[in-house]
């Protein structure tokens, strides 16, 4: 999904600074052949992993597992012990993209209810390429800088333009050599082989969101007997990877973003926007084209506007924050307040979240090399899902012109899976329903947990007691929801609840929601910002 994902890197920094092979099958290409060296533990910089009692360090793995002997790369890692003296062994997480920071998610353990985190050794760490890992990947660090011409190509001059950039961002990617040819999910899969060796573990728990996932379902395919206990949180569809998942994406993005403003009409008293979804869809889309024309400050374009609210597609927890800046703009000419919606998700001069993104998915699988059959396919989805389809198009676009080889996608098997626990809100864009449903058939062992009508995307351990609990009894036990014999899921909890605007609420709904806001934000600034998947 379109998604500015730079401020991931950032986020990086600041979570815990430290002082290729052909497509897999289903054997174990990180077997026996390669052992890799103690991680030498010690003090972490970042101020909110030291406060927790975490311990940082770096993995070294090959570059290229097929030469374990050869160039070198290291994963930055942290870790918390586990607090009880029942010990059930690392849990694992990654936080999606791909291009997501995760070195800060070794405190995710405190989220968990009723203390079923404590048991274990949480595990947190930058995927090769990402952040605090080395090398970083990087490829031109003002690919983002406002304001940009405009995503919807109505010209053919803008076509040739959107067509040049995404070409020379491919270009300047050259730059980091063969790491780009070793950065698939499946070479990321052998590096959790690895850190399962350096921690001396026989077996892994796992905790995916959305991309992070992907990663789960091919690193328990590869390695099913070395899964203990996972839980995947926004299903990527392994049917899909990665051209059509982007297409699906582009009309779910467009179902969400009607879906806010619904919301914006109903509480038009406090936003005067429109009294209508349909009245405040088209104000959005007035405000789009006067910023393609004439950007606000020089700096908020048409782009820049579809970008800031692109979050509203994903989440609901920054409804009244995007529901402000609309109104300041409107109403008062404020456009320093979508300023910094923007840079809130895009960090200047920063483009390492989405320089992994684009080596991951353009290498993971061969995209389609025929420009034609991009274009017939972004109009046709223009047609009926104008939000998002263009700019997520251009976002994707690098991959015609990327300077590495693409692999196979895995053939996710999760039949010698043990168990898993999938938790899905059903009106997910970045990661639709249907690939949660498509990855519990390939999982005889899971349960699904859903969240009818619930747009948030990856919500659990986000205050939503329903879901959390049933984390919490999986962690703590091993116990799932019941499985049903039909092609749903086998337990269903409310989804996170939409926003009630401060002016309006009564003083019980301001403290529920102020509680839930806080769990819901703790949660997502250990994921580092917006994953794109």
């Amino acid at each position: 999904m379109r998604k500015i994902v730079t401020a991931l890197a950032a986020a990086a920094v600041a979570a815990g600074t430290l002082a290729v092979a052909p497509a897999a099958t289903a054997a174990q290409p990180n077997g026996p052949g390669y052992a890799p060296p103690p991680i030498k533990w010690g003090k972490c910089s970042s101020p909110s992993l030291a406060q927790a009692g975490a311990e940082c360090g770096f993995l070294v793995v090959p570059m290229d597992y097929a030469q374990p002997s050869g160039q070198k790369v290291q994963i930055a890692v942290s870790r918390v012990k586990h607090k009880t003296a029942k010990y059930q062994g690392v849990m694992l997480v990654n936080p999606g993209g791909p291009g997501g920071s995760g070195l800060g998610l070794s405190v995710l353990g405190r989220n968990v209810p009723k203390r079923a985190g404590d048991s274990y050794d949480w595990i947190g760490f930058d995927p090769r390429g990402v952040g605090s890992s080395k090398p970083a990947l990087t490829c031109d660090g003002n690919y983002f800088a406002p304001a940009r011409p405009a995503y919807v190509p109505a010209t053919p001059q803008l076509e040739s333009t959107w067509r040049a950039r995404t070409e020379g961002y491919a270009k300047a990617c050259a730059k980091n050599g063969p790491l780009l040819q070793h950065i698939k999910t499946t070479d990321v899969a052998q590096d959790l082989e690895s850190l399962r060796k350096a921690l001396g573990e026989k077996q892994i728990n796992y905790y995916g969101f959305s991309y992070g996932t992907y990663l789960g379902q091919v690193y328990s395919t590869l390695y099913p007997e070395r899964m203990r206990r996972m839980v995947l949180d926004g299903n990527v569809d392994p049917r899909k990877v990665w051209y059509e998942a982007n297409l699906d994406q582009d009309v779910a993005f467009d179902r969400n973003i009607k879906v806010y403003f619904d919301w914006l009409a109903k509480y038009d008293d406090v936003y005067h926007l429109g009294k209508t979804g349909s009245a405040v869809e088209k104000l959005w889309y007035a405000q789009q084209r006067k910023l393609d024309r004439n950007p606000a400050g020089g700096v908020i374009g048409g782009d820049e506007w579809t970008d800031v609210f692109l979050q509203a597609g994903y989440y609901v927890f920054g409804w009244e924050d995007m529901a402000k800046a609309f109104d300041g703009w409107v109403h008062r000419g404020d456009w320093q307040t979508l300023k910094a919606l923007y840079d809130k998700s895009n960090a200047p001069g920063d483009d390492n979240g989405y320089a992994v993104y684009s080596a991951v998915q353009c290498t993971d699988t061969q995209w389609p090399q025929d420009w034609n059959r991009w274009r017939r396919d972004a109009w046709a989805t223009h047609a009926r899902a104008p939000f998002e389809t263009w700019s997520n198009t251009w976002y994707n676009a690098t991959c015609l012109n990327w300077p590495a080889k693409p692999g196979k996608p895995v053939d996710i098997d999760g039949s010698k899976v043990s168990g898993a626990l999938l938790i899905s809100e059903e009106l997910d864009a970045a990661t639709p329903y249907a690939g949660s449903l498509e990855v519990r058939k390939r999982y005889p062992r899971s349960s699904l947990v859903s969240a009818p009508g619930g747009t948030t995307h990856a919500g659990s351990l986000s205050g939503v007691a329903c879901v959390d609990d049933k984390v919490a009894d999986y962690l703590a036990t091993g116990a799932l929801p019941k499985r049903v014999r039909a092609d749903r899921s086998d337990a269903q909890c409310a989804s996170v609840p939409q926003p009630v605007p401060s002016p309006v609420a009564s003083g019980a709904q301001q403290k529920a929601d102020a509680l839930a806001k806080a769990a819901a934000e703790q949660k997502q600034s250990l994921l580092a910002g917006l994953p794109r998947f």
